[in-house]
């Protein structure tokens, strides 16, 4: 009996104190043949550095916390993309604090309708101040566009977090995005790799004004040039300037040099402000009298026919017609989702996807349709899942004042034939 007693009083000891030295294997847990569930984008979370970014604890913030997320546009495979991230950020944080109704943390994203338009996206950030949002996320079209808006938030005490793109303002508290320098390098590494180490090259370039295309361009010209002296960029082309490249070559097409097209239009313009001046003021139309010699009746028609041909060309049609400049292209490459696409369908309609070498950024359903075909050779793809919910960890993170990094990198993958059906490109890509 008292041998009993002992071993029970031991047994009792090793329990309260939780079993120092008293465990045994039997006591280890044992598999049961479950496997934790992994999140389908958990991939994208693991991309992103550092790992805090893509984590939810710590986040304590308060019941009806409201960020406000607005991105470049709303209607792609990579704004979408983005858009979930941001979304499955919010649903991880209420979760994890139990929030619901209207305790909820609240994270809405808004974009732009109809493509990247920055004075959309400026009335959206000025609709967002006047509801007084704890922080605010922004992927800036215009990295320069919105110095105005951003000091009125800071006076305001809401702070600014940037995602996607970055933003020259100095009062940016995070930049959560690609590293842009070393995927467009990347990208120029592969392109100039593919045709042999020499040749002509063209870039499409979504816009003249953002800090991803600024950074992009940058970084690809300077890798040609560091190492690839051989290859040469003969033409970059940003869509932000099409309208006026339809009427330069328009203007070709019908023999009408740069210069005299740049008088006729500058004439043209100074004779539209004198008519809408007489027509504005109570005088008479003496004003406009006077602007009708500004430009002669041939100019006026040849600027006419030059407009009508202008008009009737596709932004496809005018990549085609610069691209058709260069007889011995062996290299396009598109630093955007949309401009990568374009350089691909205007390849085809010149025939010439066996020929020229398309590659460039990020991998939607058409773009992934496009290198299945082998009308796109290569992308570096980005993470937009990652980068959205990665600006939400910062936002929440400068809400609580708890500190954050000045850059935090979201990731890329390079996507080829070769590869793309890969296990961990395939967790990568989205559409």
């Amino acid at each position: 009996m008292k041998r009993r007693s002992l071993t029970a009083v031991l047994l009792a000891a090793c329990m309260a104190v939780g079993a120092c030295g008293c465990s045994s294997a039997d006591d280890e847990e044992v598999f049961t043949g479950d496997i934790p569930e992994v999140p389908e984008w958990q991939a994208s979370l693991d991309a992103i550095s550092p790992a805090v970014y893509a984590e939810v604890d710590d986040l304590d913030l308060e019941p009806g916390t409201y960020i406000s997320v607005i991105g470049k546009t709303e209607n792609t495979s990579y704004w979408k993309q983005a858009a979930a991230g941001v979304q499955q950020a919010a649903d991880d944080i209420n979760e994890k604090l139990g929030y619901s109704g209207s305790d909820a943390v609240r994270v809405v994203f808004n974009a732009p309708a109809d493509g990247e338009d920055i004075d959309e996206q400026v009335n959206i950030l000025d609709e967002e101040l006047a509801r007084y949002p704890d922080v605010i996320a922004i992927a800036s079209i215009d990295e320069n566009a919105s110095e105005v808006q951003f000091d009125l938030a800071i006076s305001n005490g809401i702070p600014i977090v940037a995602f996607d793109s970055g933003n020259s303002y100095q009062g940016i508290q995070c930049t959560c995005m690609t590293d842009n320098a070393g995927a467009a390098a990347t990208g120029a590494q592969k392109l100039c790799e593919a045709i042999g180490g020499s040749g002509e090259v063209a870039l499409i370039v979504p816009d003249s004004v953002s800090g991803n295309a600024k950074d992009r361009v940058a970084a690809f010209q300077q890798k040609i040039s560091e190492n690839y002296p051989e290859v040469s960029i003969v033409e970059t082309i940003y869509m932000d300037q099409i309208d006026q490249l339809k009427r330069e070559a328009a203007a070709e097409e019908l023999g009408v040099t740069a210069e005299e097209l740049k008088t006729w239009t500058a004439e043209a313009a100074g004779e539209k402000d004198a008519i809408e001046e007489a027509e504005a003021s109570e005088s008479g139309n003496t004003p406009a009298e006077d602007a009708s010699e500004n430009i002669s009746e041939e100019a006026r028609t040849r600027l006419e026919d030059i407009d009508s041909i202008a008009n009737s060309m596709s932004d496809e049609d005018a990549i085609v017609y610069y691209l058709e400049k260069h007889p011995n292209l062996k290299g396009c490459f598109g630093t955007n989702d949309e401009t990568v696409l374009l350089g691909a369908k205007a390849l085809e309609s010149m025939e010439k996807t066996e020929d020229i070498v398309m590659m460039g950024f990020d991998a939607g359903r058409e773009q992934l349709d496009a290198l299945e075909s082998g009308s796109i050779d290569g992308l570096v793809v980005q993470n937009p899942f990652g980068m959205g919910y990665a600006a939400v960890i910062a936002a929440a993170r400068t809400a609580l004042e708890i500190g954050n990094e000045a850059q935090v990198d979201t990731g890329f993958i390079w996507v080829d034939a070769e590869n793309m059906e890969d296990e961990s490109v395939q967790a990568m890509l989205y559409e």
